[in-house]
C-alpha cells in the first residue's frame, strides 16, 4: 500500500505545482528588480540570489535519492529531472544576469574575465558540465548512451556540487564572509559520503553474493 506521501508525488496535478513552486523565486526577483526592491546595489543582489537558488535547488537533485532510499519514498525519482532542469535554469540566470549588469554582453569582456579571475572560470566550468547534463537529461539520450554509460555521465552532477562550492568559497572570501559556504559544503559532504558508503556496501555485498 503506498504511503500519503508516495500518493501525492504521483499524483497528476505535482509536477505542475513543482514546476510553479519552482518559479516563484524567479518570478518574485523579476517583480523585485521591477519595484526598486532588491537593495542599494540591485544588480548584484539579483546576480547572487540567482546563484543561490542555483546551489539550493541542487541540493534538493541530490536529496532525491536519500529520501527515496531513507524515507521510503521512490516517486520521488519523477520529479528529479525537473528538479535538475531547474538547476540549470538557475545557473544559466545567474550567468546571464552576470554577463548583463556586470560585463554588458560584451562577450570579449566575459572572456578575458573568466581568465582572470578564477571564481568565475569555475562557474563557467560547472555550468557547461549543467548543459551537458540538460542536453543529456531526456529519455532518447539514456537509449542512445544506453543505461550505464548514461548512469556514469550524469555521476558529473557530484563534481557540479564540488564546483559549486568552491565558485561560491571563492565569490565570499572578499568579505570574509564564510558562514553559508560551510553550510552548503557540510550538505553536500554528507550527502556525497552517503552515496560512497551506500556503493561501498553494494559492492561488499556483491562480492559476498548477496541480493
Amino acid at each position: 500500500m503506498l504511503s500519503p506521501v508516495n500518493r501525492w508525488l504521483l499524483h497528476p496535478a505535482t509536477k505542475p505545482a513543482v514546476f510553479l513552486t519552482a518559479t516563484l523565486p524567479f518570478a518574485w526577483l523579476i517583480w523585485a528588480a521591477f519595484t526598486d526592491r532588491l537593495g542599494a546595489n540591485p544588480a548584484e543582489a539579483l546576480i547572487r540570489s540567482l546563484g543561490d537558488w542555483n546551489i539550493r535547488f541542487l541540493v534538493l537533485v541530490l536529496l532525491v535519492t536519500p529520501l527515496r532510499t531513507i524515507a521510503g519514498w521512490p516517486a520521488m525519482a519523477r520529479l528529479r529531472r525537473m528538479l535538475g532542469l531547474f538547476v540549470f535554469f538557475y545557473a544559466t540566470m545567474h550567468l546571464l544576469a552576470y554577463a548583463w549588469f556586470d560585463q554588458g554582453f560584451n562577450w570579449n569582456e566575459v572572456v578575458a574575465d573568466i581568465a582572470k579571475r578564477p571564481f568565475i572560470l569555475v562557474g563557467m566550468l560547472a555550468w557547461s558540465m549543467l548543459l551537458l547534463l540538460s542536453l543529456t537529461s531526456f529519455n532518447k539520450a539514456i537509449r542512445w548512451f544506453g543505461a550505464r554509460r548514461w548512469q556514469w555521465l550524469h555521476r558529473l552532477v557530484y563534481a557540479v556540487a564540488g564546483l559549486a562550492v568552491l565558485h561560491f568559497f571563492w565569490m565570499r572570501s572578499g568579505k570574509n564572509d564564510f558562514a553559508e559556504v560551510a553550510i552548503y559544503a557540510a550538505i553536500f559532504s554528507a550527502l556525497l559520503g552517503w552515496r560512497a558508503i551506500r556503493s561501498l556496501k553494494r559492492r561488499r555485498a556483491a562480492a559476498l553474493g548477496r541480493p
